[in-house]
Order: C-alpha cells, then sequence, then structure tokens
C-alpha cells in the first residue's frame, strides 16, 4: 500500500494528512513533522510512505483535501465529505459512520453513540472505537463526550479536543447571528 502525505500548519499546531489512491487513511495532529512521520509508521508499518510532491501521483487531490481540512479547522467549512480508507472492524466501523453524522457544532455521549448504533451496553467499546480514529476531524470523534458533558480523553489531547468543540460552537453561533442579521435587515 502506498500512502501519500503531507504535513501543515493549522490552527491546533501541525498536521499530517495521509491518503491512499482510495481516500484519506491519516489526519493526525502533534508539535513536530517528525513526531507526525512516525506515527504515520506506527499506524501503517508495511505501506509505503511518500512524501506529497507537486506533479506526483494524487498529490493534487491530496492538496484539496488538505485545504479542505485546515478550512474546516478555521472555521470556514462546516462541513465536508471526504473519502476516508482506514482499516476497521465492522463495530469500529458502525462507530466512525455514526460520528461522521454529528452536526457540526454538536455533541452526543458515549452512550447515545452506543444507543444509536443497537448496541447500548457497548460504551466502553465506543470509546475504544473513538480512541482509535486515525483521521481527527474527517470522522469527528472530538465531538463525543461523557454523560455529564465534560471531555473525556482525545487521542491528540483533550486541549486540542477542547479547542475544536469551542471552534466549532462560535462557528455556529457567528452563522446563527449573520442568519439572524440578514433577516432583521429584510424585515425593515
Amino acid at each position: 500500500m502506498q500512502i501519500h502525505f503531507a504535513i501543515t500548519d493549522c490552527p491546533l499546531g501541525r498536521i499530517l494528512v495521509g491518503a491512499t489512491q482510495f481516500g484519506i487513511s491519516a489526519v493526525y495532529f502533534g508539535k513536530t513533522d517528525r513526531a507526525l512521520q512516525a506515527e504515520l509508521r506506527r499506524e501503517y508499518p508495511r505501506a509505503e510512505l511518500l512524501a506529497a510532491r507537486p506533479g506526483r501521483g494524487s498529490a493534487g487531490e491530496l492538496r484539496k483535501w488538505v485545504e479542505q481540512i485546515v478550512r474546516h479547522l478555521r472555521g470556514h467549512l462546516t462541513s465536508f465529505d471526504l473519502p476516508a480508507d482506514v482499516r476497521a472492524t465492522a463495530f469500529q466501523r458502525r462507530v466512525w459512520e455514526e460520528l461522521r453524522r454529528i452536526p457540526y457544532g454538536s455533541t452526543r455521549t458515549y452512550a447515545q453513540i452506543a444507543q444509536s448504533i443497537g448496541r447500548p451496553s457497548a460504551v466502553r467499546a465506543v470509546a475504544r472505537a473513538c480512541a482509535t480514529n486515525p483521521v481527527a476531524v474527517v470522522v469527528p470523534c472530538h465531538r463525543v463526550v461523557r454523560r455529564d458533558g465534560s471531555l473525556a480523553g482525545y487521542r491528540w489531547g483533550v486541549a486540542r479536543k477542547r479547542a475544536l468543540l469551542n471552534r466549532e460552537s462560535k462557528a455556529v453561533a457567528r452563522a446563527s447571528a449573520g442568519v439572524k442579521t440578514r433577516s432583521l435587515r429584510k424585515n425593515r
């Protein structure tokens, strides 16, 4: 398997986006490029890892995906439907598909996710599926919280999870204020 990857700055530090010919297989946050590449190597030890360069194979498509993800992280793009190509058990896939249904700016509890996939007693397994999600933001595991609304662990740190949720809620609030302002102007 070949995974093309790119690393760039984003509002949460450095971000690595990796993709096969079929879709995104990695979205990681980190502090250094070296650490991000090491994480990709750990996740996909047998893959051929290729730094994306202009003119090389899928670099153009990867660049578009990276741009969308960074725009999303900045609050300029509230939804996207990027293809994912990840290894997963049937249970993980069900959880991750359910996570992709959580609206931007909203959260669900681990128990709600377990209930929605028809496995109400699998709360811990849902939490484990969230923890092993290799495509941050594409599968928005940061939108899953504890029953009391507090933040639980996040593969890339609770501070990043908090920052993601805060950015989303602010973007939703700005969008709502903009809609209300336009509506008020029309009524005058």
